[in-house]
């Protein structure tokens, strides 16, 4: 049995130490009922309310992995995009550029030669103005993907691996043309819904008074994350990353607000289709998505998940077949199918300022932590 209160000790003492001011740790072994962790307050505010397992917290990128991977496993099994189609066959607005002729393998791999980031969002939207209907997002994915198709590539495809965000905005975009559906629409329906959660999606402009609403009927709220200077005012139900705020809060590398609970959910998807047991997703793109790709030298990428490497984020014990992902704001996700863990932290280390880093430090102990009370081993 795992030493619950030496667990909650830890998550406590990192609010003590100021990682930051709330987190929620859940862990779900071997199919047994999910163990929730709580500690610290939604923000540093003094009124501060204490952090429920029902906190909503913005997810950054835990977009990746849980919208925009999940949705292409599923574009793929419904046949309207393969791994190695080039990225120009579906956004022909990239034909003739540096980045058209590179393949969704390669995006999904971050070895496609594009940079890791540019503040697109000072061009979109100079004002900060959010697009705040459809019609305004799919205008600034497409200057979007006019900005991106004219960066020139930064090294040789499948050369090396850099984590882009570029490129996974573009599978995002991707994903909306094989889709036929507004991105927040394909989630809603064809991802949260099958996974059986509604606590979990992306908050357009349109959907925000609700959203927050929905959040406290379930006896949470949504946490803040910074006091962004670009936008003027602290941000609470408003995706952090700037760049997917011009896309209105919904991209293919942010925007995913929701619970511990619910990022479980998506998470057990993939779990129950790696052991090929009942699932939305097909067991042989799951193996083949979470397996490391080894053509490109020295990366630790699967298709789009990332897998353990020393020094990593996920500690020192979980296996090589593990496979999880980092978001910005302080959240991070990792699955272990060997000994089937899974374990979500979610926090707001952004607030008050993304210049506190301490959970660089956090992240590898508590998942070590974790696996020794759960699994075992030292």
């Amino acid at each position: 049995m795992p030493n619950v209160p030496l667990i909650q000790a830890a998550l406590e003492q990192a609010v003590a130490d100021e990682v930051f001011p709330g987190a929620v740790l859940a862990v779900r072994h071997g199919g047994a009922p999910i163990d929730v962790f709580t500690a610290g307050r939604l923000s540093t505010a003094a009124t501060a309310r204490a952090v429920q397992a029902a906190t909503v917290y913005d997810l950054a990128s835990l977009t990746k992995p849980l919208s925009t991977v999940t949705g292409l496993v599923l574009l793929i099994q419904a046949g309207r995009c393969q791994l190695h189609d080039r990225v120009d066959s579906i956004l022909p607005e990239l034909a003739g550029s540096p980045i058209g002729t590179a393949s969704l393998w390669h995006l999904l791999t971050h070895s496609s030669g594009l940079p890791g980031w540019r503040g697109y969002y000072e061009r979109l939207s100079p004002t900060a103005s959010i697009p705040a209907t459809e019609e305004q997002r799919g205008l600034s994915r497409l200057g979007l993907m006019k900005l991106i198709r004219d960066e020139a590539l930064i090294y040789e495809r499948g050369a090396r691996s850099l984590y882009s965000d570029l490129g996974f905005m573009l599978l995002g975009m991707v994903v909306d043309r094989c889709s036929g559906a507004p991105p927040q629409e394909f989630f809603r329906d064809r991802i949260a819904s099958l996974a059986g959660t509604s606590q979990l999606g992306f908050v357009p402009a349109e959907w925000a008074d609700d959203f927050l609403q929905c959040a406290r009927r379930r006896g949470g709220e949504v946490a803040p994350t910074e006091h962004d200077i670009w936008r003027g005012r602290l941000l609470r139900g408003e995706v952090h990353d700037e760049n997917a705020a011009s896309l209105g809060g919904v991209a293919g590398h942010a925007g995913l607000f929701g619970t511990a609970a619910a990022v479980l959910a998506v998470a057990g998807a993939w779990l129950q289709a790696y052991h090929r047991r009942s699932s939305v997703l097909d067991p042989a793109l799951v193996k083949e998505f979470t397996c490391r790709q080894t053509i490109v030298p020295g990366s630790s990428w699967a298709l789009g998940w990332d897998t353990p490497s020393p020094p990593s984020s996920a500690g020192r014990f979980l296996p090589e077949v593990a496979f999880g992902h980092l978001g910005y704001t302080g959240t991070s996700l990792w699955i272990d199918p060997l000994h089937e863990l899974e374990i979500v932290l979610l926090s707001n280390r952004v607030h008050p300022t993304r210049k506190n880093e301490q959970i660089k430090a956090f992240r590898p102990l508590i998942h070590e932590l974790v696996y020794r009370e759960y699994v075992g081993g030292s």
